[in-house]
């Protein structure tokens, strides 16, 4: 594990002292982590949650490659990815990131995503929640409940989850337990300006982030999310810049997977894909800051809209610019399975698979269209063997538990759907599941397991926020 990075004395910034001592009177890290693991599955049970293979493993490397350079002393992470084009991202104790996929819509390349990022997660390393406990013990205190529902009510404004029924007092009270004080925010920013020289990335974007959201803010009658749980004035921005400014400067590279993912938001978020189509295709005639992402997002928009020739020239030449591209052969194969050519697709995704065998989208994508093409007991091998790498995957255990119903192993249907169940804080039916699977276990053995993840389940429902 890194030890905390300490920026050197020429760069003139202070090193913030280890803080969390005091924080760990009121509640102990492992609590905290305890609850976090409580509050991901409550959050998943009342907000609509994205399975995007490719968008999680961009963001789970990008977090990761992070946080080795952040203060965490626990990087052991959860991301959560809200499909909601608002700009929001935020973080919750006990290691839960989450990411409306609407920051890719306002961020402008990686190192600006990354600024937000890095910034959440220097609240996590510094431990503001448990510290806000410390402070405010003898006042009104903050709770985990109140968190959920302040996030629960950004990521579901304007929808039918039944936030219609709050209040607007009770709106905003809840909202204010998302604020973090002036002082929180602006060691956040110092420590996450850190964590991004420290990974190599550029200082400045930071700046450059903040000046994009204050430029949101004047269009809108509604400031985004962001700005109202982290308030961003010009002094802050000011501040982002002079602090930046301490470092040399030097060309930074843009990774242009950040556009790939861009350009699947913007598909996910558009009217409809033939309009999308169109966009994309006038930026490739134009300016973009990614010739690839326009063309690739032209390629995913005109397979949606059942333009399967065109569709097969923007992706045959993304391939053979750049034939190892997750993203590219995922979109020829779900191509080809959309014209009914499932063994082209399943060969294709199977001979990527030889070189990396534990790859999240390639075998996400193999498990979809072996489902498909109705091949459900090829498809239940593979979920079966991915699910042991992502315990903690909601979308796989869905997928299993559908072929798996589907190939008539409904011992196994009733066990992969407790899981989703259990992961998505739905307790009673989680029992259910488990409970018939026991009926029809026939070695003491599965009794055995099941008896055990009962136990586990009574463990989880006990976990109050």
């Amino acid at each position: 594990m890194p030890l905390p990075y300490t920026i050197s004395s020429s760069s003139a910034e202070i090193q913030l002292p280890d803080l969390g001592d005091g924080a760990s009177s009121i509640i102990s890290p492992a609590r905290e982590k305890k609850l976090g693991q409580a509050w991901l599955r409550s959050y998943r049970s009342q907000v609509r949650t994205s399975s995007d293979p490719l968008m999680y493993e961009y963001l789970e490397t990008l977090i990761q490659d992070l946080a080795k350079y952040s203060q965490l002393k626990d990087q052991s992470l959860d991301l959560v990815v809200v499909p909601n084009p608002t700009i929001n991202a935020f973080a919750v104790p006990g290691g839960v990131v989450g990411v409306n996929t609407g920051l890719f819509l306002y961020a402008g390349n990686e190192n600006q995503m990354a600024s937000v990022l890095a910034h959440e997660l220097a609240h996590l390393s510094q431990r503001h929640f448990a510290r806000s406990l410390e402070k405010q013990s003898n006042s009104t205190i903050p709770t985990m409940a109140g968190l959920l529902a302040s996030l629960i009510l950004a990521a579901t404004a304007g929808g039918d989850a039944g936030i219609a029924a709050l209040t607007a007092t009770q709106a905003a009270a809840l909202d204010s337990r998302l604020r973090f004080s002036r002082q929180n925010e602006q060691e956040a920013d110092r420590i996450g300006l850190q964590t991004m020289v420290a990974s190599g990335r550029n200082p400045a974007a930071g700046a450059e982030m903040f000046e994009r959201m204050l430029r949101e803010l004047r269009y809108t009658s509604r400031p985004p999310e962001f700005l109202l749980t982290h308030p961003i004035t010009e002094s802050r921005v000011a501040d982002a810049r002079n602090r930046a400014q301490k470092h040399p400067e030097k060309q930074y590279v843009n990774n242009d997977r950040f556009y790939l993912m861009q350009a699947r938001s913007r598909l996910l978020h558009a009217e409809n894909a033939n309009i999308a189509a169109k966009t994309f295709a006038y930026e490739l005639e134009g300016d973009t800051p990614s010739e690839n992402a326009s063309r690739y997002g032209l390629a995913l928009a005109l397979t949606e809209s059942g333009q399967f020739d065109r569709a097969y020239d923007q992706i045959q030449y993304l391939l053979e610019n750049k034939p190892d591209e997750n993203a590219y052969i995922i979109a020829m194969a779900k191509l080809e399975a959309k014209q009914g050519e499932f063994d082209s697709a399943q060969r294709r995704l199977e001979s990527e698979l030889r070189t990396r065998p534990k790859n999240h989208p390639l075998n996400t994508a193999l498990a979809e269209i072996l489902m498909d093409g109705g091949r459900y007991s090829q498809a239940e091998v593979v979920l079966t063997k991915h699910s042991t790498r992502r315990p903690k995957d909601d979308y796989i255990w869905y997928l299993l538990a559908e072929v798996r119903g589907l190939a008539g192993n409904i011992l196994g249907l009733h066990q992969a759907r407790a899981e989703y169940f259990m992961l998505n804080g739905i307790y009673d039916k989680a029992r259910t599941q488990l409970k018939n699977a026991k009926k029809i276990a026939k070695s003491d053995y599965q009794k055995a397991i099941l008896d055990q993840r009962l136990k586990d389940l009574e463990r989880m429902r006990n976990e109050k926020l």
